[in-house]
């Protein structure tokens, strides 16, 4: 996802997000550990969506409060 499209979205959605590509990386590391995953790029696009989310996130709460 790129981080243009997470900018757009607001709070409640980005938390909202975040759980469902924790929940996903989740999926992925259990598929992974047992040999079923094909895709061995996706946990690491998984991991650095959370990232994007999680900057985007932090970035607002620091410009709300005043930073």
């Amino acid at each position: 996802m790129k981080a243009s499209k997470i900018r757009e979205l607001n709070n409640e959605e980005l938390v909202a997000k975040l759980a469902d590509l924790k929940k996903e990386l989740f999926n992925l590391r259990l598929s992974h550990s047992s040999g079923q995953l094909s895709n061995n790029m996706a946990l690491s696009l998984c991991k650095k969506d959370i990232a994007r989310v999680q900057t985007v996130l932090k970035q607002r709460e620091s410009t709300q409060q005043g930073g």
